[in-house]
């Protein structure tokens, strides 16, 4: 099988001999299971499955959230996901650096689901309650202790690095009404509340579905404590606005945090976009979607046309 596009600059060639290899060396009770590559549009991981029940997970690439994801959900998932409404992938076995790989990697549980397409959503609706039940009850776990989520500190702190992307799209975009836009949600109260746990990176790529109903949320390699508003990015990524409205309204999240939930949405999009652009066409498709969707909800509004 064709290696997948490289992602990052410094990406490490990871194919299945690799994975055989770890995988015979260090967990020799999975080594005649088959193996075969998962497409994924996801960033940070290489993704092989294993038999039919399990799911191999390395980093591809120095410095990326991946290479601590494995630390995170060894450490802290397995405590918060009796909490959770769905399933969520606990690892079963840490690998270790070996075969020229330096970094540790996972075994997690394959679970049922597809990702759920934008514009193609059986029952809306009810995905948008279910995706709700799942924020809310994150939200609510009273665990102390946690990391500091990557994403989840003040909205400010990522103002120089979404202007610069703002700057790069160029024409791509519009750059006035966008850059109303983020100077109008820059301005939302900060949060002022103790932080709460977070996934970090709720998004198409990262919920699976069953007959329309949200049927597990994979890949916490984000996971942390930090602003609720974090994960309010999933209404624009993936929620249509009737079933947006439904989302927040479950929520019953302030203003305020309504409003750094969209400057989350359009900061993550705009960082997105150029970068990834020819590296996954699919992700970035799904930022210009954001974007679009941001600007549409706000036009008429602090000078946007």
């Amino acid at each position: 099988m064709r290696r997948p596009a490289q992602m990052h600059d410094h990406e490490l060639p990871i194919d299945r001999a690799l994975v055989r290899g770890l995988i015979t060396d260090q967990f020799p009770e999975y080594a005649d299971l088959p193996l075969r590559r998962v497409r994924s549009i996801g960033t940070d991981n290489a993704l092989y499955r294993l038999g039919s029940d399990l799911v191999v997970r390395l980093p591809r690439a120095p410095g990326s959230s991946a290479e601590a994801a494995d630390q995170r959900e060894e450490t802290w998932l397995p405590r918060l996901a009796p909490h959770l409404p769905v399933p969520t992938p606990v690892p079963v076995a840490i690998g270790r650096p070996g075969q020229g790989y330096p970094w540790r990697w996972s075994v997690s549980p394959w679970l049922r689901g597809k990702n759920p397409v934008v514009g193609q959503l059986a029952y809306p609706d009810r995905l948008a309650r279910d995706l709700a039940a799942f924020v809310s009850a994150l939200h609510a776990i009273s665990l102390p202790g946690g990391p500091e989520a990557s994403r989840g500190g003040p909205l400010l702190e990522r103002d120089g690095e979404t202007r610069a992307a703002i700057a790069a799209l160029g024409e791509e975009i519009d750059q006035a009404a966008v850059t109303g836009l983020w100077e109008s949600l820059l301005r939302a109260p900060a949060w002022t509340g103790p932080p709460v746990w977070l996934h970090g990176d709720l998004s198409p790529g990262n919920v699976l579905v069953r007959r329309g109903r949200l049927s597990a949320v994979i890949d916490f390699g984000m996971l942390g404590m930090g602003d609720p508003a974090v994960d309010l990015i999933v209404a624009w990524n993936l929620l249509p606005a009737p079933s947006r409205e439904v989302f927040r309204t479950l929520l019953g999240v302030d203003d305020a945090t309504w409003a750094r939930g969209e400057g989350w949405a359009l900061s993550v999009a705009l960082i997105q976009l150029p970068y990834y652009r020819v590296r996954n066409p699919e992700l970035a498709d799904s930022a210009r979607h954001v974007i679009g969707e941001l600007l549409a909800a706000h036009r008429g509004q602090s000078g946007i046309t």
